[in-house]
């Protein structure tokens, strides 16, 4: 069946089109999609029973089902597990800020990239998402909440640019003014540094961040905790962000997850400093949340802000990510693995 979720309203007038229909039902169909964000075509009522019937003969529509929710004592945050047509479980996060709501969504069933300190990795890539099921995070939360989704952050379980041509779509979706709507500066991608899609995206000249995952600032410690750096150098990932930059004039975010005792010294703030100096770019330091699958731990708290002090010194700009749902298993890939382990 055809994933009509996934659609451009080009694309579904064309389907209209070879069902004999008139233009104007794709634009009726597409809003109760994207808009109106129906989860059956029983609910778009403004079209006739028989194309209503045929609509669901023909096509699939991406609807994820609700597992598991967890919500935070601390801060409110909420941690959903969807199941998708197929059985398979993705997690999302919802995030209440002063400056509006944001969703941290998954691109991928699992991760093959293997980054030490990451639960969704552990159990390697299953597939990677359709455009749809990547939106329907969204729309789901968006209904479960019943509040509006202002920021979206490509950052929950999977590589996005391991999944580029789906990623793309879905940023078209997302951002369609005749959907959610929502703006190309107001969603953030993260890659744990793929150069030359780095370089396929700045091409696409959108207005989005591109955060690169970093979390080292030698090549010989990057490759410690990431498989993906035996593939491309630091210097590598430095000129794809710099080509980011001239093409698109966003600034890149570098995330820094910081591990005790293994990248949080102050030669690594040095290092750190050094190799951001000159460029436009914003460092985010995270305290990595600890998993059971592995041994590391995070940072003291006075480490932390030693390490974040070198770097202001340098003239770098830096913040501490602020902890979400640590007490709801706010860690990519956490949540799944446990409900996996139930089933």
């Amino acid at each position: 069946m055809k994933d009509i979720k996934s659609y451009t309203l080009e694309e579904l007038k064309k389907e209209m089109e070879e069902l004999g229909e008139k233009p104007f039902r794709a634009q009726q169909i597409y809003q109760w999609l994207h808009e109106k964000l129906a989860r059956s075509f029983e609910e778009m009522t403004n079209l006739p029973l028989g194309l209503r019937e045929k609509c669901a003969e023909r096509y699939e529509l991406t609807a994820l089902k609700q597992i598991r929710m967890q919500e935070s004592a601390i801060d409110g945050t909420r941690k959903y597990l969807f199941e998708l047509r197929d059985g398979r479980l993705v997690e999302s996060v919802w995030m209440k800020y002063k400056h509006g709501n944001s969703v941290c969504i998954s691109s991928q069933v699992g991760c093959r990239m293997g980054c030490a300190f990451c639960a969704s990795t552990l159990d390697g890539l299953e597939r990677s998402l359709t455009p749809s099921e990547m939106l329907d995070q969204v729309y789901a939360i968006t209904l479960l909440t019943g509040e509006r989704v202002s920021n979206v952050v490509v950052m929950g379980t999977g590589e996005p640019l391991d999944n580029y041509e789906n990623l793309l779509r879905f940023l078209t979706l997302i951002t369609d003014e005749k959907g959610l709507h929502i703006s190309q500066r107001s969603i953030t991608v993260s890659t744990c540094g793929l150069a030359p899609r780095m370089r396929q995206l700045a091409d696409q000249q959108l207005q989005i961040t591109l955060a690169l995952s970093l979390h080292a600032a030698t090549d010989e410690k990057r490759r410690k905790l990431m498989p993906v750096a035996n593939r491309y150098s630091i210097q590598e990932l430095m000129e794809a962000c710099a080509y980011y930059f001239e093409k698109t004039g966003r600034r890149i975010t570098f995330e820094y997850a910081l591990v005790g005792g293994v990248n949080d010294t102050k030669e690594d703030a040095m290092e750190l400093s050094a190799l951001t100096r000159g460029l436009n770019c914003h460092v985010n330091l995270i305290p990595v949340n600890p998993i059971k699958e592995r041994n590391f731990v995070q940072s003291e708290t006075s480490e932390i802000a030693a390490f974040k002090n070198k770097l202001e010194k340098n003239g770098i700009n830096v913040t501490i990510r602020r902890e979400m749902g640590r007490d709801i298993d706010g860690a990519c890939g956490q949540l799944r693995r446990r409900q996996k382990a139930l089933q």
